[in-house]
């Protein structure tokens, strides 16, 4: 694609993301499901209009990163360290129950092989494909609703940042298995660097903010240089240690949020993600999305896969949150919110392919799965919050009836 081609392109996927997007908030459903069917619709599987590119691919990596940093500012620290052991509990159990789901899906498609075959690794790389876990969309998602800074919201949301790492973790152990010269522990130990290193930097760099913020309050030099701090994080995230962009990005925000102008910088960072970067972002996952070549059994796969990849989040993530004393509407809340797949997803399947653990044929499997998990988890995770509040509203009723019948009691009396 030349650059040319490549402006109206983009012209094409803003006034679209956005057109849908709207529709999306008229039928009352989160406007990032409008955003991913607007791709789907200019894209490659239906019209064709615009097709995937660099510099597409380029700009919607900047939106996932901004969105994520966007969730690290609007992050409560004190809830986030009070949710970090279950956040960790559901990330484990959300990582291990897709993990098993997705290899024995696999085995009573092909056969069950025997351990240490190609078979067997290739069974067990599906699994692998099914335990990252999407936070872009549901934190976009908390945000249009406005509960990102709530309990279950920061639960979710340190939830999925664990769970990418112990995927990636899980992936370099399954690649070291068919591979002999890859080092599993090098990652393990580049992890626990990364979270060395993020939180001594970090914490320089919050007083260095601090201090800036102070002398130079609410003006536009705090967010131009918080923004800096985030793609460096992103950098050197993925560049030092090995770990997703989207992983520093996130860091970056938690390190401002506790700034005095950190709302500040969240609505100016806010700007250019809303106009630009996010629709980028969400509307690419349609263009990447291709159906040719779709045989029956393929088809029948697919669908399970689908299906084996949302339930086994919500049964992991949700059983786990409500066997911490969640109720079942939070518990499910968890679940639905765990179960959207996406950029690690698609940097999985990639790294499958490249080293020959992953036919291509699957690929078409794991966009569908991206497709569906994008579209489905936004739409239930409004549905819970609806329900939750309708109960809430009703308590209330419920006692102010009871307030206004004691007062009828007490004036009779």
């Amino acid at each position: 694609m030349d650059r040319i081609s490549f402006f109206r392109d983009l012209a094409i996927i803003i006034v679209s993301a956005k057109l849908f997007g709207l529709i999306a908030a008229k039928l009352k459903a989160p406007q990032v499901v409008g955003e991913i069917i607007a791709g789907l619709i200019i894209g490659p599987s239906i019209f064709g209009v615009v097709k995937q590119s660099d510099y597409i691919s380029l700009l919607a990596e900047i939106g996932v990163i901004m969105i994520m940093f966007s969730a690290g500012l609007e992050t409560n620290l004190r809830e986030l360290v009070k949710t970090g052991p279950k956040a960790l509990l559901v990330a484990l159990v959300g990582v291990f129950v897709p993990l098993c789901g997705g290899t024995l899906l696999y085995s009573c498609f092909y056969g069950f092989e025997a351990v240490g075959s190609e078979g067997f690794y290739r069974a067990v790389f599906i699994g692998t494909i099914l335990t990252a876990t999407s936070v872009g969309i549901t934190v976009q998602t908390l945000k249009e609703l406005g509960h990102i800074k709530e309990h279950v919201g920061t639960l979710i949301t340190s939830a999925a940042i664990i769970d990418d790492i112990i995927g990636i973790i899980v992936l370099t152990f399954v690649i070291g298995f068919k591979n002999p010269d890859s080092k599993p522990m090098v990652v393990v130990r580049n992890v626990l660097l990364f979270f060395v290193c993020a939180i001594c930097v970090g914490m320089l760099m919050y007083y260095i903010f601090k201090f800036i913020d102070k002398r130079h309050p609410h003006q536009r030099r705090v967010p131009i240089l918080g923004l800096a701090l985030c793609m460096f994080f992103a950098f050197a995230a993925e560049e030092f240690f090995g770990i997703a962009d989207i992983t520093g990005a996130y860091v970056a925000g938690l390190i401002l949020c506790n700034l005095n102008d950190s709302e500040y910088i969240a609505r100016k960072i806010d700007i250019n993600s809303y106009m630009i970067f996010g629709p980028v972002f969400f509307a690419s996952i349609g263009l990447k999305t291709e159906f040719n070549g779709f045989t029956a059994s393929l088809l029948a796969f697919s669908l399970c896969f689908v299906a084996v990849g949302l339930i086994t989040k919500v049964i992991g993530c949700g059983l786990t949150a409500k066997l911490m004393k969640y109720s079942w509407n939070e518990s499910l809340k968890v679940g639905v919110g765990m179960m959207t797949r996406g950029e690690v997803a698609l940097i999985v399947a990639q790294k499958g392919l490249s080293v020959g653990m992953l036919e291509a044929k699957y690929f078409a499997s794991v966009i569908l799965l991206i497709i569906v998990s994008s579209v489905t988890t936004p739409i239930v995770l409004k549905l819970l919050y609806r329900h939750s509040h309708g109960n809430k509203r009703t308590d209330d009723e419920n006692d102010q009836q009871q307030t206004e019948q004691t007062q009828q009691e007490t004036v009779q009396t």
